[in-house]
């Protein structure tokens, strides 16, 4: 029996895909993991010290916001889990602003679309486009494959405690802000 190469071909990208799937259902589990600390999955001084465009056309730098905990969310209007997850950050901010919380929305998206959606939703948070600067605010802040909603909780201190690779689920979010707050 001779194996085409064909075969060859269809085999090792089956294995591929396998092998990816089970490194993304462990290294992103549902619902996001905490993070231990490590220096080397999120570079919290490389997020602080950007500068991103608001909505109205303003920089704003991400350090003015240290010293509150921050919960810094990226996410598309043509994502549905990011679109489902804002009333409740919208809620939480709400709920937490007065401890010192500080939701943030980094948006890679159109200018155009994200206002849109702004003026529909009644974002009670700040907004900032993070579409030129994607690719360096993922790296920096441990999301290398770039899936969105993705979201990084900091301490006052500006250190990483979490991560969460999809929607969060409002309940555990919470049980996280709590202590920090």
């Amino acid at each position: 029996m001779r194996v085409k190469p064909s075969h060859i071909v269809l085999l090792v990208v089956a294995l591929a895909f396998g092998m990816a799937g089970w490194l993304l259902t462990h290294l992103y589990p549902p619902g996001g993991s905490p993070l231990s600390g490590q220096a080397d999955v999120v570079n919290s001084a490389a997020f602080w010290q950007t500068s991103l465009t608001d909505l109205a056309g303003r920089r704003q730098s991400l350090v003015q916001w240290r010293g509150k905990v921050v919960v810094a969310n990226f996410w598309a209007t043509w994502c549905p889990p990011c679109r489902h997850e804002i009333p409740v950050f919208i809620r939480m901010q709400g709920r937490y602003a007065q401890s010192g919380v500080q939701f943030i929305g980094l948006a890679v998206d159109d200018q155009e679309a994200v206002a849109s959606l702004a003026r529909q939703a009644g974002f009670n948070y700040p907004i900032l486009l993070a579409s030129e600067a994607s690719g360096t605010l993922f790296q920096a802040t441990g999301n290398a494959m770039g899936g969105l909603p993705y979201t990084v909780v900091f301490d006052r201190q500006g250190k990483a405690v979490a991560t969460f690779t999809g929607e969060v689920p409002e309940a555990r979010l919470e049980q996280l802000l709590k202590p920090l707050t």
